[in-house]
């Protein structure tokens, strides 16, 4: 089996793409991933080949633009790299895909690949990282605010996500796809977050059902898996990135330089006082000088250490005092076990690694399925969520106040850490991969049978 993963999206989308891969390896798979050539350092490192779809400059470009993590114009950024880029990687998927031998392991915006599955009747599974992505009429996915609307009655909610198509997701992606689509031959799609972008063939949930409990609604097609975490194997090792530890734990180093962690004095940091308030923005986070200021002035107000955690030193206030440390590099998988607490932007790979971590969390969600983890954070027990329009020190410290002096807190994330098993996960996932394609293999198949 050639499998060929097409992650879209920042570290902390890429990451868990790169694990799945290195297990599909190590079970004597070919593994190709298709992402833009910022992280051809990351797949190298695991041992996977690696096809670019995109070039540094337009990753920066698209990192670097202060909307991406606006709440309302994010999406606008997001969608317009989308698009402008799935003709390229459609023809990168075309050079390395091999008839009876590949299969397509996408992401869910990473359209080119649905485009390929069926122009070309591939086989094909979808893999989302967060529930956030699946409507339902009944528990929907929190809305940008953070409001839960799942009460609200189904006709309600579904002129709402009619609405949100028709004027907000559509416009942006369906005219560019439908364009394309005809070129190719293909019929015209609409409402392309409803249902399109879920493969018709195999959908897999890296998150299991008691963060994401599954709807009646949600695709039939639908196995959850589990959290599959990252760990420092996806550390990037070719071009320096910049990034910080991210949303999945990976972190920024410069070719043949060893991890920031052993030459900044993250050790002896961690070492030498009390376990420290983790504060971490986001991988592609490039807009964060406020977050870390505010990081500094709440854990002084209350009395605690702080860790900063980015590969961008410019966003970190200098001098720092006494109480605060920064780190370019972290490898979640051990450094939030040794955290008091740990204050990110919601992505889902962070939130997992806490979750693991048994860390308590205090989430300063923006946008995509930020807001959504944070919700389920919440309800979990394990955390509170403070938007960025209210992100104040003394909002954040009295918030990481409640939350170090709860035993109810300190129990559910003990409760949640025993739940989670990333191994166990990651084979799981692996395991509805190779029973997908030996599936189809076996219907391919002539029969002997007369």
């Amino acid at each position: 089996m050639h499998a060929i993963l097409t992650p879209v999206g920042s570290q902390g989308d890429v990451n868990p793409f790169i694990v799945v891969g290195r297990e599909l390896r190590r079970r004597g798979h070919r593994v190709t991933i298709v992402a833009p050539e910022v992280f051809s350092g990351v797949a190298s490192n695991a041992g996977l080949g690696f096809a670019s779809d995109g070039t540094v400059e337009e990753y920066e470009r698209i990192t670097n633009d202060p909307d991406l993590w606006h709440p309302r114009r994010g999406l606008a950024v997001a969608l317009g790299a989308v698009t402008s880029q799935m003709q390229r990687a459609y023809g990168v998927v075309e050079r390395v895909y091999e008839p009876g031998e590949s299969i397509l392991i996408g992401h869910p915006l990473s359209v080119f690949t649905r485009v390929f599955e069926e122009m070309h009747r591939a086989p094909a599974v979808t893999v989302h990282l967060a529930p956030g992505i699946f409507r339902s009429d009944f528990g929907q996915p929190a809305m940008p605010s953070g409001d839960d609307i799942s009460a609200w009655p189904a006709w309600i909610k579904q002129a709402l996500w009619w609405a949100v198509d028709r004027f907000v997701i559509d416009p942006r992606v369906a005219p560019a796809l439908n364009a394309w689509r005809a070129e190719l031959g293909l019929p015209p799609v609409s409402r392309v977050f409803k249902s399109w972008i879920h493969s018709p063939q195999r959908v897999i949930g890296l998150f299991p059902d008691w963060f994401g409990p599954p709807q009646p609604d949600w695709p039939r097609e639908l196995r959850l898996a589990g959290f599959v975490l990252s760990d420092e194997s996806c550390a990037p090792g070719g071009l320096p990135l910049g990034t910080s530890a991210g949303s999945s734990g990976a972190g920024s180093r410069a070719v043949g330089s060893p991890p920031a962690s052993r030459r900044d004095g993250l050790e002896e940091f961690l070492a030498t006082g009390d376990p420290p308030v983790v504060f971490t923005p986001g991988s592609a986070n490039r807009q964060a000088a406020a977050f870390f200021r505010t990081a500094v002035d709440a854990t002084a107000l209350l009395g605690r250490r702080a860790l900063l955690v980015t590969g961008y030193p410019e966003h970190v206030p200098a001098p720092l005092p006494a109480h605060a440390h920064h780190a370019g590099y972290a490898p979640f998988a051990t450094l939030f076990p040794r955290a008091a607490a740990v204050v990110h932007h919601g992505g889902i790979g962070t939130v997992a690694q806490a979750l693991a971590a048994g860390a308590p969390q205090l989430l300063m969600p923006m946008g995509f399925d930020q807001p959504d983890n944070a919700l389920r954070t919440k309800r979990l027990g394990v955390g509170e969520a403070i938007y960025p329009q209210k992100f104040t020190a003394e909002r954040v410290a009295a918030a990481l106040g409640r939350l170090l002096a709860s035993a109810e807190v300190s129990s559910a994330c003990r409760r949640c850490r025993e739940r989670i098993d990333g191994t166990a996960s990651l084979r799981h996932a692996c395991d509805l991969i190779e029973q997908h394609y030996g599936a189809l293999q076996d219907h391919a198949r002539p029969s002997t049978m007369h």
